[in-house]
Formats: structure tokens, sequence, C-alpha cells
């Protein structure tokens, strides 16, 4: 792909094409299009070789690199890595090697964050993203201990907070997101049942579809009782054309993009301030929704907030 301040793009080579064919000076040419005579008969030769394909982008790696370390010895590295996950500094004198090309070599393989390998195993986690939006939809529900009127231990104290949360109960944020966009959509409930679960997903469907998203094709939930075993569940699906699907049992990295939509739900709106009520709290959730879809940079979007995957800027998926 041709760099942001390139003078010529694949379009750009054909028009030089097309003007030095009409019988102009390759010199007059170049002049015209701000490049190099030598560039423009650079492109000249490509196309008269390779016809219309020499005119397209290249990759910069070279086609040998007679200085990269042994395939062994990167093998030795990356076993050192998932097997006793030793870091660079460690495993550099044991291979010989200087730290920072040890750090290439993980970077390469993608085993240069601990974060991306299992623990117990070693074994590199692979990351998956669908490929349009509706695709998969993830949903649960995350269970929040209610506010007492005049707000609880971070407002008064954990003392006189103990006093006046008894018998508060529990809210229930269903939540559900898109795992292509990110788009996410919640609502709180006094339960989970499903009857709860099952209205919950038809209205999430319809803020989907509000927001570009017009169908569903699978929806993703952990094993509890509504999602396997209710009528209710199963009918909403049905009117909607999508599959449900159970993660593995005792596996919630499965279901891992709901699963840290929640810790952002928590740690953005739920635990951002002391509430002095639990109505207070509650009434925030919308302007915590609208900013982490319309406004708030995802990493995995390339800083981009989940609501710009759904309006597919420049053709971004089809």
């Amino acid at each position: 792909m041709s760099h942001r301040n390139a003078r010529l793009t694949a379009f750009g080579r054909r028009l030089l094409i097309a003007r030095v064919c009409s019988g102009r000076p390759v010199a007059h040419v170049a002049a015209e299009m701000g490049i190099s005579r030598a560039t423009a008969h650079k492109w000249l030769r490509r196309w008269r070789t390779e016809g219309e394909a020499g005119l397209a982008d290249r990759s910069s790696r070279p086609l040998r690199t007679p200085h990269r370390t042994p395939a062994e010895t990167e093998a030795d590295a990356c076993r050192l890595r998932t097997d006793r996950k030793l870091g660079p500094a460690r495993i550099g004198p044991v291979l010989g090697l200087p730290a920072s090309t040890v750090h290439r070599i993980l970077t390469r393989h993608r085993l240069n964050r601990l974060s991306w390998l299992d623990r117990p195993t070693g074994t590199v986690i692979r990351r998956y993203e669908r490929d349009r939006p509706g695709e998969l939809i993830h949903v649960d529900v995350k269970k929040l201990g209610r506010i007492p009127d005049g707000g609880g231990h971070k407002v008064l104290g954990r003392q006189a907070g103990r006093i006046t949360r008894n018998n508060m109960g529990f809210d229930y944020v269903h939540s559900a997101v898109d795992d292509h966009s990110r788009l996410a959509y919640s609502e709180i409930h006094g339960d989970e049942k499903a009857a709860t679960c099952a209205a919950f997903l038809r209205r999430a469907a319809a803020f989907f579809t509000a927001h570009g998203i017009d169908r569903i094709e699978r929806v993703l939930t952990d094993n509890a009782w509504p999602y396997r075993k209710s009528f209710a569940w199963r009918d909403a699906l049905a009117d909607l054309g999508a599959t449900g699907k159970l993660t593995r049992a005792y596996r919630p990295q499965t279901n891992g993009k709901v699963e840290r939509f929640n810790r952002t739900l928590l740690d953005e709106w739920a635990y951002l301030r002391p509430y002095t009520s639990n109505t207070e709290r509650t009434a925030a959730l919308a302007d915590f929704l609208h900013a982490y879809n319309h406004h708030r940079c995802h990493t995995a979007l390339g800083g981009h907030p989940p609501i710009s995957r759904v309006n597919n800027p420049a053709g971004q998926y089809t």
C-alpha cells in the first residue's frame, strides 16, 4: 500500500504510462507529476516487462535476509518462552543472543506478551473477530449490589455502609456486544429469569437494527439455565432467525468480548464515582453507553469507537 505522502498511487502510475504512450517525453511527464526521471523510467520499465500487474504496490521486504537468526535458534527461543515463561533478558544469555534480538524473535512469533499465552500450558491464545456486524452477538449478565438511598460504604464509610445495605438486593445488568464492531447494549433488571432474558434479547436486536445491524445470525451465551433450557429464549432466537450457541463449561474466555465489556462497565460506570442512590447509578447507564459506542476509543478497533464499524466507513466490510 502506498504511504500517505507518495507521489504516485496505482492510478498515478497508469496516468504516467498513458501520457508517455501518447508520445510525450518521459522527462516532461516526470516533471509534471513531481517525480524524478529515474522513477518514471522505473515504472515504465516495469509496465513494459510485466504489463498492468507491474504497476501494483510491492512489499519492501528484501528477497533474502542472510543475517537473520537461524530457524533452530528461533525455535529454541520460542520453546523457552512457552515452557518456562522466560523474558528476553533471560533467554538471551542462554542462547548467546542480545536481548533485543530475542525480543524481535518473540514479537515475530507473537510471543512477546505473556498475556497472549495460556499460563499453565504455554499455548498461544487465539484472538478472533467475526467478519461482519451481526454475525455473532455475545450476551451475558452482571450482578451488582443495589445502592441504598443516601449512598453505600463509598459515601458513608465502610461501617455505616454495612448497616444501610442490608436487604437491598441486587441489580442484574444484561448486556449484548456485537463481535465485529463491539457495539454494546445494556439494560438493568431485577432478575435473570428466562422471560427477562428473552425480552432483553428482542430489545437488543431492535437496538442493533436501529444502528445498522439488520440481522443477528448467532448469539453466544454461557450455560445458565435460561439460555439452555427455557422455551422463551428459544422462541426469541427463532423470531430473530438466529442460532443459539453456548460456551464450553467453565470457560468464560470463550465469551471474552462481553466479559471484557463487563469489566469496562464496572470501571467506567458502576464504580466510576460514589453514587448516593441506586436511581442515580441507573440513570448514568445511558450516558455511559452512548459514550462507549460513539466516542470511546477502542484499542481493538485502531482507536476508533464501535459505531465507526457499523457505519461502514470507506467500505470497511462487505
